[in-house]
This record gives C-alpha cells, structure tokens and sequence, in this order.
C-alpha cells in the first residue's frame, strides 16, 4: 500500500507533520466544542410535548424505535461514504486495463445501486409492516372505548356517544387501556396528532376513519392538527388527558352529574 502512497505510507502519517495540518490541529479544539454545542442543541429536539422521539403509548414507541434504527443504518451508510471518499481522494490511481476498469464500474452500480437499497428497503418493510398493523384497530378481547372526534376550522369536536358527552379541543381517557378515535372532518382536511401516543391520521370530510390511542401512563398529553387547513392551522390544538381506570370513571361520574 505505501507504494501507491496509500494510508498505511506516505498518506496521513507523513501529512500530520505539515505545518498547514498543525494549524488544523491547533484550531481541532474550538472546533470540537462547537460541534459538542450543536450536537446538544440538535438533540434537544428529541424531546418535548411535541416530540414523537419521547413515546407514551405502544404505537409511538414502535415508531420511534423505527425512527431509531432508520436513522442509525442512515448514519451507517453516510460514515461509510464518506470513508470511501476520503480514501479515494488519498489514494493514488492505479493502471488498469479497460476490462478490469469496467467489471470494478459494474460491481459498484450493482453494489451501491442495487443490492444495498433492495436489501434497505426489505430491512425496512419487514420492520415496519408488523408495527403498522399493530397500530390498527383491530379486535383486542374487549370493546375498546369509541369517542368521535371532528375537525372543524379550526377547532377539535369531541363527542362519548355512549356517555352522552361532547367537549371541546380536549379528550380524555383511561390509562394503560386502548380507545378508539373515529376520526372525520366538517370542512377541509384535517389531521390528527398526538405525537407521544399515535402516528397521526387524517380526517377527511365525508369518511371516517378510525385511530387507536392508548397512554400507558396517567399524564396530560399535547396534540395538534398536522395538515395545512388554513390560517387558523397553528393554533389548532388540544390535549389528551389520561386518567388511572378509577379517576377516569370518576370523572365521567361527575361530569354527568354536572350535566
């Protein structure tokens, strides 16, 4: 390998001793520690009310561990590329006929633009296929609590059918338990979101379509309509507040009462 002044000669081992990289040498640490700022502002973003990389509920966290491992085989690939780069900028060309020079072409079109996004691809489908049938509504030994919810410019309807009571930019349900969001809109599109339980789900005039939710914990929890609807968009939000089995059926009990 020195021969063709690759890494292991006179690559970067004799390079570090130039006086150009010992100015990069010298100015590595402001630059180490602006990167160690950004990284913690970058990932200061992983959290919050808003934040689907802070799950709270079953469906989000297989979201957020799909997110991870996306992420993680991205990152993957990108410091591959760029090794790959960097050693083809060090190395020195090599003289090859024409044949050797096209079957080294052929296995890199094969390689990087066949093999690796099929096989990305089916990594990812065969992951993310069983998490999204797991956010369905499907039967689960018990009637999951059903609450209609409409979408209006710009304002959240909510509505317990069976209980008898409507709110309003608010829900509220039992810890730990699946319920079933019957999701429509009175207007325009709209789309329901609460980042730390569910992926969201739009809600179109006319159709219904149906979100499990479920909080593995009691809590408050933030949503906000996730398609453009109109001025009124930004401020179109609500909170979802679960409550342990015995508050929640308190809090039907005295919301009935007051009625």
């Amino acid at each position: 390998m020195s021969a063709y002044g690759h890494l292991a000669g006179d690559g970067f081992g004799h390079a570090l001793q130039s006086p150009d990289d010992r100015g990069i040498r010298a100015r590595a640490g402001p630059l180490t520690r602006w990167t160690a700022a950004c990284s913690v502002l970058f990932l200061a973003g992983c959290g919050g009310p808003y934040s689907a990389l802070s799950p709270a509920g079953p469906s989000a966290a297989d979201a957020a561990a799909l997110w991870w491992g996306m992420s993680s085989f991205a990152v993957l690939v990108l410091v591959v590329v760029v090794a790959l780069w960097l050693y083809a900028l060090r190395r020195r060309p090599r003289e090859i006929d024409e044949r050797q020079a096209r079957r080294i072409h052929h296995r890199w079109i094969i390689g990087g633009g066949l093999i690796l996004p099929i096989t990305s691809m089916g990594v990812l489908l065969a992951f993310g296929i069983p998490i999204g049938h797991r956010m369905l509504p499907l039967p689960i030994g018990q009637e999951a609590l059903r609450i209609e919810v409409t979408g209006h410019q710009w304002w959240w309807q909510v509505r317990y059918p069976e209980q008898g009571i409507e709110l309003r930019d608010e829900l509220h349900i039992p810890a730990g338990q699946p319920v079933d969001l019957h999701l429509t809109s009175n207007d325009v599109i709209h789309s329901f979101w609460v980042p730390r339980l569910a992926g969201k789900l739009d809600m179109l005039p006319g159709r219904t379509n149906v979100l499990r939710l479920q909080a593995d914990e009691p809590g408050t929890y933030h949503g906000q309509c996730a398609e453009f609807c109109g001025v009124g968009h930004a401020h179109m939000k609500f909170t979802v507040h679960a409550h342990a089995a015995e508050d929640f059926a308190a809090w039907q009990e005295g919301l009935g009462n007051d009625e």
